[in-house]
């Protein structure tokens, strides 16, 4: 069973979406455990300090190394499988498809999320690896490691029920996902592919990678490109279902 946890100012954010439609049918079935811990339980001042000033002055706060190092250090010992750490910052390598794929092959992951104007630089020493999601700003965290945990999560065998769905998900095989339709066959005059409506599953098949192939020309040229020179196709940040 794969085991997902999290070090956060404000772990009572994870519960609902962890809770909740394929993570939390998921969980309930076993297939991962999660865990969020509350980094103020590592403090040690009546105030349950996890930030300070920076050293230089400037604008904001900084999340204070020590309650961070001890709360890792003491969550790595409760299981005999050592956690992989991740930490989230603009500075990490950009989250793709190809980087949840390494990482669902994980048995344990801490997940460290920030807060404020960011961390003291030495606690980075604590990471496996640091991650970012993209080229902009969020509040904290939270937010990367639940995108993160939900597509490692959907990589978990059984987790979406049909084994071949993640397999035909955007960026699997380095494409954006097919044209996809459902009932009505006509909806204000636009009228579903007649193949799709053939019963030819070999014609159906090749409808689909022609389209896959289409949209990721006119939506991610990049992509596209990438996939004509054979190279890494797995570098996109989300899905687009």
């Amino acid at each position: 069973m794969k085991t997902y946890e999290t070090l956060s100012v404000f772990p009572e954010f994870f519960e609902p979406y962890m809770s909740s439609s394929i993570m939390g049918r998921a969980r309930s079935r076993n297939l991962f455990s999660f865990s969020a811990y509350n980094l103020r339980d590592w403090t040690h001042d009546r105030h349950n300090t996890v930030d300070d000033a920076p050293f230089g002055g400037g604008q904001g706060m900084l999340m204070k190394p020590e309650p961070i190092f001890e709360a890792v250090e003491d969550i790595q010992t409760r299981s005999d499988t050592p956690a992989h750490v991740v930490f989230f910052s603009p500075v990490g390598a950009p989250f793709t498809q190809r980087t949840a794929e390494r990482l669902s092959q994980e048995d344990r992951i801490l997940f460290v999320c920030g807060r404020y104007e960011g961390m003291d630089e030495r606690v980075y020493t604590l990471a496996d690896e640091v991650i970012s999601l993209g080229d902009f700003v969020l509040t904290g965290g939270e937010l990367p490691a639940l995108c993160v945990i939900d597509a490692l999560v959907r990589l978990i065998p059984g987790a979406l029920g049909d084994e071949m769905s993640a397999r035909d998900e955007s960026f699997s095989e380095g494409l954006l996902e097919y044209e996809q339709y459902t009932r009505p066959a006509i909806f204000r005059g636009m009228a579903v592919p007649d193949v799709l409506l053939s019963g030819d599953h070999k014609a159906v098949d090749e409808w689909r990678l022609a389209s896959a192939i289409e949209r990721t020309k006119r939506f991610r040229p990049d992509l596209y490109q990438a996939y004509l020179e054979g190279g890494d196709h797995g570098q996109a940040s989300t899905s687009q279902r």
